[in-house]
This record gives C-alpha cells, sequence and structure tokens, in this order.
C-alpha cells in the first residue's frame, strides 16, 4: 500500500489536510482585469479571502517584506523543496522559480478565510494533479484584439514582449475555454457585469462564509 502511494506522490499526485473552506483559483491572460476584479473581491468582502504568500527565488524589490509579498528564497533551496513534495504548483519566469506551498495554503485555511491563488494555466495543471480541490475561475477578455489594445494602453511592452504575451494568451484561452477545465468562465467586457457574475458564484458556492459581506 506504502509503494502504491509512493509511485502516486512521485508522479506529482500530492495530497494535503483540509482544514478551512476550499481554496480559489483565479486564471486568465495578462490584460483581462483578473486583478482588478480580485481587488474589489477582497475591498468587499475583507474578512472572507486571503492570498496564500508564494515563494521566488528573485531578489526582492523596494519595499517588498519576506513572508508578507513573497516567501524569498534561493534557487537551490526551492528546488529541494520541489523535489521533496511541498510545492502544489511551480513555474519559471524569466530566470527565476515561482511556486505556491503546501504549507502557504494550509496557514491561510487553518485561519477559515478561503485562499485565493492568483495562477496561470501552467499553475492549474499542477493543482489539478493534486488534492486540494478548489473552484477554479477563469477570466477572459472579449477578444484577441480587444486584450492586444489593452495591453497597448499599459504603454509597458514592447512590440516583442507585446506578441509574446498575446501568443501565450491565445494558448491559455484555448485552454481556458475547454469544457470541464474551470467551473466558470467569465469575459470581462464590462466590469460591473464581470464582478457580480464572479460574485454570485463565489456566493453560491461559498454559502454563509461570503454572506456576511453583503
Amino acid at each position: 500500500m506504502f509503494a502504491q502511494w509512493f509511485r502516486i506522490f512521485k508522479i506529482g499526485c500530492v495530497s494535503m489536510i483540509h482544514k478551512g473552506p476550499r481554496p480559489l483559483v483565479l486564471c486568465g491572460p495578462s490584460g483581462t482585469g483578473k486583478s482588478t476584479l480580485i481587488k474589489r473581491l477582497f475591498d468587499e468582502f475583507p474578512d472572507t479571502f486571503k492570498f496564500s504568500v508564494s515563494h521566488t527565488t528573485r531578489v526582492p524589490r523596494p519595499g517588498e517584506e519576506d513572508g508578507t509579498h513573497y516567501h524569498f528564497t534561493n534557487k537551490e533551496k526551492m528546488q529541494e523543496q520541489i523535489k521533496n513534495g511541498e510545492f502544489i504548483e511551480t513555474a519559471t519566469f524569466s530566470g527565476n522559480l515561482y511556486g505556491t506551498s503546501k504549507q502557504a495554503v494550509e496557514e491561510v485555511q487553518r485561519l477559515g478565510k478561503i485562499c485565493v491563488l492568483d495562477i496561470d494555466i501552467q499553475g492549474v495543471k499542477q493543482i489539478k494533479c493534486t488534492h486540494l480541490n478548489p473552484l477554479y475561475v477563469f477570466i477572459k477578455p472579449p477578444s484577441v484584439v480587444e486584450l492586444e489594445r489593452r495591453l497597448k494602453a499599459r504603454n509597458t511592452e514592447t512590440e516583442e514582449s507585446l506578441q509574446r504575451r498575446l501568443a501565450v494568451a491565445k494558448t491559455e484561452l484555448e485552454y481556458g475555454e475547454t469544457p470541464g477545465n474551470f467551473d466558470v468562465i467569465i469575459e470581462n467586457d464590462n466590469l460591473e457585469k464581470a464582478y457580480e457574475i464572479l460574485r454570485n458564484f463565489i456566493l453560491a458556492n461559498f454559502n454563509l462564509q461570503c454572506k456576511t459581506g453583503e
């Protein structure tokens, strides 16, 4: 029996201890307004939701505090923790590792709060191979053309980085719109309407845990 469990563990399907509400995973291409929707959710329900604190191997930016914004670590230590099965999802950006540890999620659950994970498709696929059992929300733009317009309006992208983001977004949209991959798909064409859909979805699935904010 132990040998069978160990084989499952080695291929990445890890278990977690559930001591609180189901986590909430939000995913969507950059430029969909996901961060705005999440901020609004936290503003309306300040005592209900909490982000898990992710790990990263990148250098802290000015004003960032260890344990608050990220758990800052080094690549060797984090790779060892990943090898030991301590993370539910990891990703690499610009040569740096990022990840959500099981402990970070469990710490939020112990507080009785809904743990929110703002992750990419890569992370979603990894979490689906765990026993975390979150609710999955996908935020999509009305069209790729509109997404490109929004990204250009930021004035933070070079033409090369813009095209790279759009290419990634197309892949994410393909996965996000595939039936069964997410519990709800929200098209953010109108912020008020999109937030209403998100809010109603959460109220329906978390019941009284969110109704205190009404």
